[in-house]
Formats: structure tokens, sequence, C-alpha cells
């Protein structure tokens, strides 16, 4: 991690205490996809969605994200419990749509966000610097020429979480961002993700399906189905009695061992 390019593009702590849901659903047509999620994230924290297809966790990153309308309320709330302007949220998806044969460099990609100017016209020198700075936050300045088509799955989500942090973010969400990447990809994604909570005063949200991955990284593992299952400390999640019960789980042993059941078996059903 670069000090000097946190310094550059994080300009003031975002001053928020945590993002709280209440009473939070959203109902589309008759459709009931989620009711009745009370839950409070912290900045510094990286809190982990997991739960079966169709449980509702794309869902409500869209709704937190104000694509879909939602009931309850959603609240982001200061340091003495206040609310706080509308905050800025970063949002990481699983895969980003382009015509691989296209001659679009990353450094098209950043410019393109930072001006009005053509791209064709070429790139300034404010351009270049500002896209490294960035860039180097997530091990990928290296990339700046490069197309994107160029880019293996690993390399462009960690240039999507580089435009995520692009102003910083008070809130960042993430959406299987590494979904399909290969073993080394997803462990160099997941210690980037992890340092973030170290230098950016920020709340993360990430949906994943890679239980191993989460419970080395996350601080907190909401189960959802619906609605809230169960919340806590992936070890505490892993081993409930819900998890158990519903999906013929339970976690044994220690997060980190080699020979836990998670680097062998998942919860059966656990995915998008």
């Amino acid at each position: 991690m670069n000090d000097s390019a946190i310094a550059r593009t994080q300009s003031k702590a975002c001053g928020l205490c945590c993002t709280k849901l209440e009473s939070f659903g959203v109902t589309i047509g008759k459709t009931e996809i989620l009711r009745d999620i009370n839950l409070h994230i912290h900045c510094g924290e990286l809190t982990a969605l997991v739960g079966p297809n169709g449980a509702g966790k794309t869902t409500l990153l869209k709704a937190i994200l104000g694509e879909v309308p939602h009931s309850g309320t959603l609240r982001f709330l200061d340091i003495k419990n206040c609310h706080t302007r509308k905050p800025l949220v970063g949002y990481v998806p699983q895969k980003l749509e382009f015509d691989p044969g296209a001659p679009i460099s990353v450094l098209d990609l950043f410019s393109a966000g930072l001006s009005a100017r053509p791209i064709f016209l070429g790139h300034t020198s404010r351009q270049r610097e500002h896209a490294t700075a960035i860039l180097s936050v997530v091990q990928a300045e290296h990339l700046l020429e490069k197309r994107l088509g160029d880019l293996s799955g690993g390399e462009l989500q960690r240039v999507l979480l580089a435009l995520a942090l692009d102003p910083c973010p008070d809130l960042l969400l993430m959406d299987e961002p590494v979904s399909g990447v290969d073993s080394h990809g997803r462990e160099l994604f997941y210690n980037i993700v992890s340092n973030l909570r170290q230098h950016y005063d920020l709340s993360i949200i990430l949906v994943s399906h890679d239980l191993v991955m989460v419970s080395r990284h996350a601080d907190r593992v909401l189960f959802i189905d619906r609605t809230l299952q169960c919340m806590g400390t992936p070890r505490e999640v892993f081993s409930s009695e819900n998890i158990k019960r519903d999906y013929g789980y339970v976690y044994q042993g220690g997060i980190n061992e080699k020979d836990s059941p998670l680097n062998k078996h998942s919860i059966k059903g656990v995915g998008a």
C-alpha cells in the first residue's frame, strides 16, 4: 500500500459512525424480496453478506444505492448519532460489460471520469498522475497503459475497485467482485480490501460466496435469506445452529487452520 498515494486520494475522514438500516425491506410488484432488515455497519468494518441464491443480497446493495425502492429507513449517522450529509457511495460490480476489442486503456477509463475533454485529444499530466496515484492504492499502477481487453479478471476488478475509491467514498459496496477470478487474484483482492480499513475511514459491505476468504478477512458476517437469519463474527455465523439446521453444515476448528472444514466444503446453496 502506497501511503503517499493514499494521502493524495483521501482528502479527509468521512465522519460517519455507521450506516443504519431499520425495518428495511424491498418488495417488487407482489414479490417480497427482503423484509425486516435491521443492522448497523460501522466505519472501519468489513461486513460480508452471505446466503443462498435468491436470498436478496444483491437487491440489498441496489436498494442502498437507490436503484430500487425500499421500505423502512436507511440512515448515515455521525459519531454524535446525528444525520450527516448525503454520503458518497462507491460500488464494485461483479463485472464490467465492455467490448474487449475496443482500444480503451485503463488511463482512458480514468480520464473519462475526470474531465469532459475528449479522450482522443490525449491525456493531461494531471490526469495521468491522478490515475497512477489511485491505481497504486490497489497495487495496479503498472496497468495504466494496458487495454481493458488485455487485463486478467483479477486485474480488471482491481481497476474497478480503484475507480470506486475515486473520490474516497463513505460507504463501499462490492457485489461478488472476484467471482471467476483465480485463487491468487482473489487472495490479492481480499488483502487489498482488508487493508483499506486501516487507511480509509469508510464502511465496506461485500457480497461473497467465498467462505474461506470471508472467514479470514471479514469483521462481521450477515447471513441473509429474505431476512437477516444471523449476524456475528465469521466463527459465530459459520457455527450457528441456523446454518447447521438449514444447510447441514456447522463450522468447526480454527478460522485460519489449513484443515478447517471451510477449506474443503462450502455451505450448500450459498452463492450469489
